[in-house]
């Protein structure tokens, strides 16, 4: 009893000093918002009314009269920037580091925002210079990052390296991945110009730095076939297997054509009939179709797309159970045939697609790297309608 009065006659003593503070957290409140310059509000009023010119403006005024306003410069910059109008975000943050008593901090801050500027404008020149200044700073992570994407926009991939090792070595964390991948791309451009040699000398090194790169297994591969070696060629993308079995369609047509190459064709589709087994994919049943029509026949090749597509259900594996039943069937029934097949197949063309498993972006082809997003290897190497199956 005695403690439920207690706390009865203490109520009153909380509640005065809830409204003390309250009092004294309004007084305050009115006071700062006394304090701000009559520009603020007139800043924002031009905001307000859709006036971002004379918003600006009004802004840039309040920052010559007080440094302490600048945090609300940082705010209108980067929202400048995200609405696509980086000449005014880039006029707000050259104005702030005008400031000659603005703090190091802050100017750091203000430098590293006007790089950002710069990237979204496309001068890349004037980003690199930018963030390469903030190196030594409290930005240097991001500095760095920013001075990696700067290369591989410009496909300077060298310098990409270069760049992807100091991030890593500042303890960023990993870029085995990406560092293979601009090897990679400097041993495709080798083998454009036809120079296979110095294309596989930059691929020991892409697998060197990344043992599981499958697309540094099959340039190397490209790159033994562009020297008439056939055989080390085949062994080069049997390696695939080795590093991820899913990733052997990509190699399927290669090896099928190197088997033919070296007169074992037999060979080459027992071999793949095998990576069938263990990793069905579209792809790969596609390659191994026409091998089976060509070595077995079409009863065989029809034979196999019904086995796998009663394996794996798909629209994708009707198309082609279909296109096979087409070449069988009697002239009568197949104008009919050919209609299902025709709807069947304009519908799978929406659904043989690849997509980025980071930003979603679909494409008819496959990507190292993803046109949306630009992160590398994040496409799985089988159509959108497969994955969803496996799902």
């Amino acid at each position: 009893m005695e403690f439920q009065i207690w706390w009865l006659l203490s109520m009153p003593v909380f509640f005065g000093l809830g409204w003390i503070a309250a009092r004294v957290d309004i007084r305050q409140l009115v006071s700062e918002s006394r304090s701000l310059p009559r520009g603020y509000f007139r800043g924002l009023n031009f905001l307000l009314n859709d006036q971002p010119d004379k918003a600006i403006d009004a802004f840039i005024e309040i920052v010559k009269l007080d440094p302490e306003t600048a945090e609300l410069h940082f705010a209108l910059g980067n929202l400048f920037r995200r609405r696509g109008e980086t000449e005014r975000a880039i006029r707000v943050h050259q104005n702030l580091l005008a400031r000659p008593d603005l703090p190091r901090e802050q100017q750091a801050q203000a430098q590293y925002e006007l790089g950002q500027d710069y990237l979204k404008a496309g001068l890349l020149d004037r980003a690199e210079e930018t963030f390469k200044s903030l190196i030594d700073t409290q930005y240097g992570a991001q500095a760095r990052r920013a001075v990696l994407e700067i290369y591989q926009r410009e496909k300077e991939w060298r310098r990409a390296i270069e760049a992807a090792s100091a991030l890593q070595e500042s303890g960023a964390g990993s870029r085995q991945t990406e560092i293979a991948q601009f090897y990679c791309e400097l041993a495709q451009d080798e083998l454009v110009h036809t120079h296979p040699d110095a294309a596989l000398a930059l691929l020991e090194q892409a697998l060197a730095t990344d043992r599981a790169s499958v697309r540094a297994a099959i340039l190397s591969g490209d790159a033994y076939l562009a020297k008439g070696d056939v055989e080390a060629a085949l062994l080069a993308w049997r390696r695939v297997e080795q590093q991820s079995v899913p990733h052997v369609a990509l190699v399927a047509q290669r090896l099928m054509d190197g088997y033919r190459q070296v007169g074992r064709p037999q060979e080459g589709l027992n071999l793949l009939k095998s990576y069938l087994a263990h990793a069905p994919s579209i792809d790969l049943l596609e390659v191994a179709f026409k091998a089976v029509q060509e070595l077995d026949g079409e009863a065989a090749a029809t034979q196999l797309i019904s086995d796998e597509l009663r394996r794996t259900p798909t629209l994708l594996g009707l198309d082609k159970l279909l296109e096979a039943r087409l070449n069988s069937v009697p002239p009568e029934m197949r104008s009919e045939l050919t209609l299902v097949k025709n709807l069947v197949h304009s519908y799978t063309q929406k659904l043989a697609r690849y997509q980025c498993g980071h930003c979603g972006f679909k494409a008819r082809q496959f990507y190292w790297q993803c046109p949306g997003c630009s992160q590398w290897e994040t496409y799985p190497p089988r159509r959108s309608e497969e994955l969803n199956v496996m799902n």
